[in-house]
């Protein structure tokens, strides 16, 4: 994993090599942009984000998967700054796009309506993001099983919504399954199984209050 720094100096070397419109320049141009999401710099990075977007919509389209990829991450972003709306919007052009390319049962078109499901409940709409997590949810499991990281992912993104919700014992245990399959699968070190027992123990103490 290449610093922030790293990265720069790669986005410069591959701008003057191969130009700005060039596929190896968009990607370093968007892990920049992640590292810089990372530090909190997302004015930066949506800058970024927005020129791979138009630099693979120009050299690919607008329904390959690195446009929709890229566009994904923009939506995700543009949400991140305030302006759900929007993100949502682009998501559900990212669902349609998935969809199309792998159909309604494809592991992008799931994760898609994962991330989509996120932003209509951060809009206050419950009942839809639920109804896109629990469809999202039956289809990993069956596909993909119980042990997957997107089945986990989204079993998480559920619990949470569960517990905003108020159903605080079905949220807790929900979180308590994703969090002791990731303990069993990856250890306790692991970043992912470290933020699911995280998020158990906030809703233990919040339980305890």
């Amino acid at each position: 994993m290449l610093s922030r720094d790293e990265l720069e100096a790669l986005v410069r070397e591959r701008r003057q090599s191969l130009g700005e419109a060039h596929p190896d320049t968009l990607t370093a141009m968007l892990d920049l942009a992640e590292a810089l999401w990372g530090e909190g710099q997302l004015i930066r990075a949506r800058e970024l984000e927005e020129a791979v977007v138009a630099g693979r919509r120009a050299l690919y389209g607008e329904a390959h998967f690195d446009t929709l990829k890229a566009l994904g991450k923009l939506a995700t972003t543009i949400g991140q700054q305030g302006n759900l709306p929007e993100a949502r919007r682009l998501q559900e052009q990212v669902v349609t796009g998935m969809r199309a390319l792998y159909g309604d049962e494809g592991r992008e078109t799931l994760r898609a309506l994962n991330n989509l499901a996120g932003t209509v409940a951060a809009l206050g709409d419950s009942a839809e993001a639920r109804a896109l997590l629990d469809s999202a949810l039956a289809k990993l499991t069956r596909i993909f099983g119980e042990e997957d990281g997107d089945t986990l992912f989204a079993m998480g993104n559920l619990a949470a919504l569960l517990w905003q919700e108020g159903y605080h014992d079905e949220a807790y245990w929900l979180q308590h399954q994703v969090a002791e399959t990731r303990r069993r699968l990856a250890g306790d070190d692991d970043p992912a199984t470290r933020n699911a027992l995280a998020v158990l123990d906030a809703m233990t103490r919040a339980g305890l209050s």
